[in-house]
């Protein structure tokens, strides 16, 4: 199984829809700041097609917020959005999930994190993203994308316990990423790779 062809082929599958949806663009025109965070913008998209933006403005407007997604709707692609408004908590976002229907039987997620500027965190998944990747061999990824493609389709896990798990427990197969979740549960804000230790 060629993992690294995989992820390439996801990667300029998902730059298709990012381009085709305007997202950025509609952003954009609301005067956001639009980063590509997550998986995709470090290469290592595999089985679940999620594609991850920060969306920053020095404003949370909650209605402009919402006029932003609603012009991203317009499209008959976008068959559901979900919202929740958690600007009274130390994340200080607006959090908009979208199911985007590329073709049929090929439906992806596009997350919006609409984000306060100078706010907590910031920047900070930026920071995270270009940690990993300057930390992380070759072999190291083709690993993260191996432990991806073989985790079961209904198990849900955070991509950032697969990057802990192979660059700092060099763990290297399934059965011991499954051992190393259990003792390593994630709480809240995972702060590696940017912590100290």
């Amino acid at each position: 199984m060629d993992y690294l062809k995989i992820a390439k082929e996801n990667q300029q599958k998902a730059k298709k829809i990012v381009a085709e949806s305007g997202v950025e663009e509609i952003w954009q025109k609301y005067g956001a700041k639009v980063n590509l965070v997550g998986s995709l913008a470090m290469g290592l998209l595999m089985k679940h097609k999620d594609i991850d933006f920060h969306i920053y403005t020095d404003d949370m407007d909650v209605a402009k917020s919402f006029s932003a997604v609603a012009e991203f709707a317009q499209s008959p692609k976008v068959k559901k959005i979900e919202f929740a408004n958690l600007l009274d908590t130390e994340d200080a976002c607006l959090e908009w999930h979208a199911w985007y229907e590329y073709s049929a039987k090929d439906v992806w997620q596009i997350d919006m994190i609409h984000i306060r500027k100078a706010s907590k965190y910031d920047g900070y998944f930026e920071k995270v993203a270009e940690c990993i990747k300057n930390m992380m061999t070759e072999e190291q990824k083709k690993i993260i994308l191996r432990l991806k493609y073989e985790t079961p389709d209904e198990i849900k896990i955070p991509g950032i316990q697969y990057y802990k798990a192979v660059i700092k427990h060099h763990i290297h197969n399934y059965a011991d990423f499954e051992k190393w979740c259990i003792y390593n549960p994630l709480s809240g804000i995972e702060v590696w790779p940017l912590e100290t230790d």
